[in-house]
Parts: C-alpha cells; sequence; structure tokens
C-alpha cells in the first residue's frame, strides 16, 4: 500500500544511510541546492549494514521510507550502498514519490569515464556480494570487466578519525593490491563512508587511476528529478532536521566531519 504524500516545492528532501556516511551524500546535495530542505535519517542503532541480510536491511529501509513519508518528504535518496543494493526495487512498490540509491549514478559515471574498460568497485561485504554494480555498469556497457573488493575495515577507520596516516595506508594498500593486479583505471568507493579516505587512496593508487565519488553523481541527479517533475525550490535558504534511531550525541560529534558544518539539533527516533 503506497503512502499518501502531499508533493510540493517546498517540502524537504528525505535522505536515509545506516548511520553517518550518508552525510557525504546531503553535502553534495545541499552544495548543489543550497535552496532545498532536507530530512536525514541515521540509523545508527543497527549501523553498520553492510554485514546484516537482505530481509534485514529492507525491513530497516521500509520503516525508515515510511517515517519520511509521514513528514511528506518530495523525494527520497537512499543514500547507502547496502541498502540501495538490497532495498531500492522492494521501496518503490509502496513509495509514490521519486526515489534513487547511490548505485546507478556511480555506475554510470565510471562506465563514462574508464577507458581500459576495467573498473574497481570497492564497499561493504553486503554492497560486494551482491553485485549491484557490476549488473548496473553491465546496463551501460558490456565491455567493461568490474572486479570487487570489500574493505571492511574502512568504516571503522573513517568513524574513529583514521583517514589518514601510516596505518590506514598500509590498510589500503593490503585491500586493494588484487584490484591493482587488474590494471584497472577506474575504482568505484561504493560506500559513502569512503569518500573520507579518499585521499589516502588517492596516495596509494596513484594519478593514473580514476576515482568515483557517487556524492556529487547523486546530487545531480536530484537536480535533474526535481526539475523534471516541477519541484525544484529556487528561494530561500535550506533548512535541515536530523533523525537517528540511537546515540544523537555521538552523530553530531562524528557527523560534522562528514558534513562540513555544525549539526546543532539531532532527535532520536526509534523505528
Amino acid at each position: 500500500m503506497q503512502e499518501k504524500t502531499l508533493v510540493n516545492k517546498n517540502n524537504p528532501i528525505g535522505i536515509f544511510d545506516s548511520g553517518f556516511g550518508g552525510l557525504t551524500v546531503m553535502a553534495a546535495v545541499s552544495k548543489l541546492l543550497p535552496d532545498e530542505n532536507i530530512i536525514y535519517f541515521g540509523d545508527t542503532a543497527h549501523v553498520p549494514y553492510g554485514t546484516k541480510s537482505k530481509k534485514t536491511v529492507t525491513e530497516f529501509s521500509e520503516k525508515i521510507s515510511r517515517f519520511l513519508l509521514k513528514n511528506n518528504v518530495k523525494m527520497i535518496v537512499i543514500a547507502c550502498n547496502t541498502a540501495s543494493a538490497f532495498s531500492l526495487n522492494y521501496l518503490r512498490n509502496f513509495v509514490n514519490v521519486p526515489i534513487i540509491g547511490v548505485i546507478k549514478a556511480g555506475s554510470v559515471l565510471a562506465a563514462k569515464i574508464t577507458e581500459n574498460k576495467k573498473v574497481g568497485v570497492i564497499g561493504t561485504e553486503g554492497t560486494i556480494k551482491s553485485k549491484a554494480y557490476e549488473k548496473e555498469i553491465k546496463k551501460y556497457d558490456k565491455n567493461i570487466k568490474s572486479f570487487s573488493k570489500s574493505c571492511p575495515l574502512f568504516v571503522p577507520l573513517v568513524e574513529e578519525g583514521w583517514n589518514d596516516g601510516k596505518i590506514t595506508r598500509e590498510i589500503i594498500k593490503i585491500y586493494l593490491k588484487d584490484l591493482l593486479d587488474k590494471n584497472i583505471d577506474t575504482i568505484i568507493l561504493g560506500c559513502t563512508h569512503y569518500p573520507l579516505l579518499k585521499e589516502s587512496i588517492k596516495k596509494v593508487i596513484g594519478k593514473n587511476i580514476n576515482i568515483v565519488d557517487s556524492a556529487s553523481a547523486v546530487a545531480a541527479q536530484v537536480k535533474y528529478i526535481l526539475t523534471k517533475n516541477n519541484i525544484l525550490k529556487k528561494s530561500g535558504k535550506g533548512k535541515y532536521k536530523f533523525f537517528v534511531s540511537d546515540s544523537p550525541e555521538k552523530f553530531k560529534a562524528i557527523g560534522n566531519k562528514f558534513l562540513g558544518n555544525k549539526i546543532l539539533n539531532v532527535t532520536k527516533k526509534s523505528l
């Protein structure tokens, strides 16, 4: 059954993630569309999603989506790669506003910029096992070969603030060795935490490999969809609301690193 949502230009965009990582997507959206109001939900009680089953992740994603719809969002962005892989098609059954995930945008961009048609994908265990990026890339170019690697330590490194340093670079080097041996020329950061490791990853892989960060591609897709549906807000400074399922104080402390702005108010909301 679809939730009824009254849509107008002033309604907020809903963005959700398993925790903090989706704030990199929110940062890109708010930078491109500073007039837009945004509601962000971080499911901090159940982070990470990457190690959970498809059924469990889909149940969480449905509850969050229904919460966002009750808050009259005009669009939903699934800013979590695992939730995008597992839940997007299911959520379209009842969400009656535009809804997108992060996987398509990153896949399209990677397919466009690779020259030797060898693309690496790094992400959580759930995202990599789903093969969602490989399937999406093949839609745009069947000749592209994709090579994937799960990097489970990257998320805790980011959340501990270990974005750079010798230990971080050594861990990156170990994880990415197999992909580099495949002579890839493009790598997709298939988790919204990973952009905070971008500079360290660059130091390991060198300047000749393209890095695809889905956040900016998703923001462009959001603008296109809002414009197409004539619900793009074009005036007034955007207002932001933050909800989490647990630990609002921790979310504020860590979230500032992701968003680049100070998060003042966070409301705890049980699913």
